[in-house]
């Protein structure tokens, strides 16, 4: 009887004490893990819809409209105004328009 309550008071002091690793890592999943996951899925997503015509921005800063898609090698042609550039997919930042879109539709 006596060894019985030992093993059960042991038992739950383990549990409190591996409570704050517990939720350590929960509050590190909720505010880091999940939104970068959700941001790579949605940057994923944005670089597979793009399209001729588009006007983007490259994350070093270029402005330029798409003129080609190169499929083979993974990479898009901007026409800028010094002329036609080619790029990795990967190094476009945003749409052009989508950048505007929230400033025009508060006016």
């Amino acid at each position: 009887m006596l060894t019985t309550i030992f093993l059960q008071t042991g038992g739950g002091s383990t549990l409190t004490g591996m409570l704050p690793f517990l939720l350590m890592f929960v509050v590190i999943y909720l505010f880091m893990i999940r939104p970068q996951m959700k941001r790579a899925k949605n940057e994923k997503q944005f670089q597979s819809s793009i399209a001729k015509g588009n006007k983007i921005v490259t994350t070093s800063g270029i402005h330029g409209k798409i003129v080609d898609i190169v499929d083979s090698d993974n990479t898009v042609i901007i026409e800028t105004g010094a002329g036609k550039i080619k790029f990795e997919r990967s190094s476009i930042s945003m749409e052009l328009s989508k950048k505007y879109q929230p400033a025009i539709e508060k006016k």
